[in-house]
Order: structure tokens, then C-alpha cells, then sequence
């Protein structure tokens, strides 16, 4: 199997066609905003053309409507890719949502659902976290920043839940994990940083000329946090069709944004995607 990860604009699709053309393969999708159907311009969704060359699985696949969920993406995953093997077909799978690769790779814990009271009790505490975290479970405590609230929280949930520290949760997920038996080859799209800028302010541009204003005006009505929503240039471009700012307003903000996009990628695959080959 072969993952196929980036930031946005690194030319991971390119890839993995090249390689499906080469190896027999079957392309299934990691992106979490690729998956929905209403926007396949401004996501940068494979074109009809290009799913024409080699088996495209789960691109747009998904109302913008419906809350879909990172498990809910690990299992359709798992599910093509044993469809691939079966039929003799190497499994690619790509895409620039880290979360996604890190569910396959890791597994999803399945920690019992956290009481009412205990998720109030740690969320509303005023003390220190880290301290009461190092009493109780000093492997997590160890890990974690003293700042990073969230996190702090979330590992004395499950210690008061459950009994058991995250980290065991956490390797017992990734034994039943779905990439046991598989060898995996994990590819990691790294262009200079200045090239991925010039590559996204350039692919913005070809999306306005493609019709992704098309698609935005033709977006169902959504609540303004799900998702697709929230995808890159359909607030900007929403802002213009509603005359609250000019075409070129809404070009530099969603370029800016895609920038700043790359660079929470870059650095999130740093610290996680250390052992990835790199390829420029």
C-alpha cells in the first residue's frame, strides 16, 4: 500500500496517477473537503478527465450537509482498500488531511464515552492541569505541554473514566489498527515553500476562471460551521457575490489564506511525519 501525503498544491494527485498508471492501482481519497460533491473546483478535486485515467474512490462522495466524521472516513477507507487487494490492485491513498492517514496509521482509540459530570468537572477547572494530570497519569503528563489545555484535559477524562491512561487506549488502538498486514510505503509531497505559494496563488486564479463562483452561488443552504463552509475561498468568494467586498478583495484573502493553510500543513508534517519519504 501506498499513502501519498502533502501540503495543498505539491502535486500529490499527479503522483498517484503517475504511480496507478505504472502499478495497477486504485487512488482513494484523504482530503476531508475532497469528499464532498458541491465543490470539486474549488477543492481541487481530481477533473472528470483525470478520474478517467486510473479507479478514483471517495471523491465526492459526500453531501455537503451531512456531518461526516473522521471514523466514519477510516471505515469507508479500509473498505476500498480491501476492495483494491481483492481485485489485485494496489491501494494509493491520498490526500492532505493528516488526521485522516494518522487514523489508518494509528488506529481510532476507543475510549468509553466520557460521563457528563467528569467531562464538566476537568473542563470547567481552574487549577493547574498539568499537575493533577502528573498525579494521575505522569506517562501522558510527560508528553504533554503544561499549556496545552485541550489535550490536558481530554487525558483526564479518560484516566477518571476509564482506569486507564490514554496512551494505553492509544497503543491498543494501533495494534487492531487496519495497516498491520499490510507493508506500506509512505510518500510525502515537500516543495520548496516559496514553489507551493506560487503554485497556489496561481491555481486560485485558474479556479475564477474555471467557475468556482459558479459553485459557490450554487451552494444548498448550510449552517455556517459545517465544513464545507469553511473551505478555503467559499468564504471569500460568498463575501463578493454578496457585494460586501470587490473580486480582487476576495482573490488575495482566500490566496492568503491558502498561505497560511500551507504553512500549519508544513508544520504539522514535521513533527508527525517524520519517517515519510520525502519527494520533491
Amino acid at each position: 500500500m501506498v499513502l501519498i501525503a502533502g501540503p495543498t498544491a505539491s502535486g500529490k494527485s499527479a503522483l498517484a496517477i503517475e504511480l496507478a498508471r505504472e502499478k495497477n492501482g486504485v487512488i482513494i481519497n484523504a482530503d476531508s473537503m475532497q469528499v464532498y460533491r458541491e465543490l470539486r473546483i474549488l477543492t481541487a478535486r481530481p477533473s472528470e478527465a483525470e478520474e478517467a485515467q486510473v479507479p478514483h474512490r471517495l471523491y465526492g462522495h459526500v453531501a455537503g450537509a451531512v456531518d461526516y466524521s473522521v471514523a466514519q472516513w477510516q471505515r469507508e477507507c479500509v473498505a476500498e482498500i480491501e476492495q483494491a487487494v481483492a481485485a489485485g490492485r494496489l491501494p494509493i491513498i491520498c490526500g492532505g488531511t493528516g488526521l485522516y492517514f494518522m487514523s489508518l496509521i494509528n488506529g481510532l482509540s476507543t475510549v468509553p464515552e466520557i460521563s457528563t459530570e467528569v467531562r464538566e468537572k476537568w473542563r470547567s477547572f481552574e487549577g493547574d492541569l498539568h499537575a493533577e494530570l502528573m498525579i494521575r497519569d505522569s506517562q501522558s503528563a510527560a508528553k504533554l505541554n503544561p499549556a496545552d489545555r485541550q489535550r490536558l484535559v481530554r487525558a483526564l477524562e479518560v484516566i477518571e473514566s476509564t482506569g486507564v491512561p490514554l496512551p494505553e487506549w492509544q497503543a491498543k488502538a494501533k495494534a487492531e489498527g487496519p495497516f498491520q498486514r499490510f507493508n506500506v510505503v509512505k510518500l510525502r509531497k515537500n516543495p520548496p515553500r516559496d514553489e507551493l505559494y506560487r503554485r497556489a496563488d496561481i491555481r486560485f486564479d485558474q479556479m475564477i476562471e474555471q467557475g468556482a463562483l459558479d459553485e459557490v452561488r450554487a451552494l444548498p443552504p448550510l449552517h455556517a460551521n459545517q465544513p464545507l463552509m469553511k473551505a478555503i475561498g467559499v468564504p471569500e468568494l460568498r463575501a463578493y457575490l454578496r457585494g460586501e467586498i470587490t473580486l480582487e478583495q476576495a482573490r488575495i484573502l482566500a490566496q492568503t489564506a491558502t498561505r497560511q493553510y500551507i504553512k500549519r500543513q508544513l508544520t504539522w508534517a514535521r513533527g508527525q511525519m517524520r519517517d515519510w519519504i520525502e519527494v520533491r
